[in-house]
């Protein structure tokens, strides 16, 4: 008998196990929608919470993974706080999702720049700007000034030069007529004679 009644416990075990599954699954909390996420990391901000407000963006992030906002509002504010490194790699992942993100497109190219500026600034205080590194860098400043269609990329930073006063040239009086002639013939070759 102990062979028939086990069976069907191990039948009632499992069934009451897949009843009792989907009661907690209802009553499960629903996650924020992208709005009421974006709402929340903004009212974080708003009062000084920044890493509650990046912590919100992160998970919505994770909830939403084909959505750019979360990753355009984590890339601002690592921006803002001067973290360019998270910043480039946050508006990156906004790229990825959306290549025609102008904002994330900025970030990364203001960010990179400033990078680029302070690590050359912290070469150039050592002296240690030789050979590759050099060129590269003078090689960046060039396609910086062509992109900005400047000569110099720090307007007025640059030595004035001064140029030679070139002489003026003399306005010449404009030409005079040739002298006409007292006959005034149907003949045309008759100046010539």
């Amino acid at each position: 008998m102990f062979k028939h009644v086990l069976p069907g416990l191990v039948c009632v075990a499992f069934l009451s196990a897949c009843a009792s599954g989907g009661q907690s699954i209802a009553n499960a909390p629903k996650p924020p929608t992208i709005a009421e996420a974006m709402a929340q990391a903004d009212a974080a901000v708003m009062a000084g919470q920044n890493d509650k407000a990046y912590t919100i963006l992160k998970s919505t992030s994770a909830t939403f993974p084909t959505e750019k906002t979360p990753w355009v509002r984590m890339a601002q504010m690592r921006f803002d706080s001067g973290n360019y490194g998270e910043a480039i790699v946050n508006a990156l992942e906004a790229l990825s999702r959306d290549p025609d993100d102008t904002l994330a497109h900025s970030i990364v190219a203001v960010s990179g720049l400033r990078v680029t500026s302070k690590a050359l600034a912290d070469l150039s205080q050592k002296n240690n700007i030789t050979g590759n590194v050099r060129s590269e860098a003078q090689d960046l400043a060039k396609l910086l000034r062509a992109s900005l269609g400047q000569e110099e990329l720090v307007p007025g930073a640059a030595r004035t030069v001064q140029r030679k006063e070139q002489p003026k040239r003399a306005i010449s009086a404009p030409a005079s007529k040739p002298p006409a002639t007292a006959n005034n013939s149907s003949d045309p070759f008759g100046a010539l004679k």
